[in-house]
């Protein structure tokens, strides 16, 4: 059974930044894309940004492209999300999932970490 925990959401203003964490049980983390989703209150989940096995390719959702970086470390098993430049609809729960597809099919998610953006 995998885990997938994420960790490193809070509040913040408007302009801040945010790195989340998402660190992954199992021997084989780096055969699989790794990928971030959010959920906003009242709203469906959604698509964040996605990294292939070895961190070479990368897919960004419009609203966060040039905003978010999303990268990986094979040897720690974990993923990130730095986020940057945040704004007031950011906020939702933030969601790691494993080779997850942008539609939102995965193999595992994550418990969700809170990331507020107060303007």
């Amino acid at each position: 059974q995998v885990q997938l925990v994420e960790s490193g959401g809070g509040l913040v203003q408007a302009g801040g930044s945010l790195r989340l964490s998402c660190a992954a049980s199992g021997r084989t983390f780096s055969s699989y894309a790794m990928g971030w989703f959010r959920q906003a209150p009242g709203k469906e989940r959604e698509f964040v940004a996605r990294i292939s096995g070895t961190g070479g390719g990368t897919l960004y959702a419009d609203s966060v492209k040039g905003r978010f970086t999303i990268s990986r470390d094979n040897a720690k098993n974990t993923v990130y999300l730095q986020m940057n430049n945040l704004k007031a609809e950011d906020t939702a729960v933030y969601y790691c999932a494993k080779n997850p597809t942008t539609s939102g099919v995965a193999l595992y998610w994550g418990q969700g970490t809170q990331v507020t953006v107060s303007s």
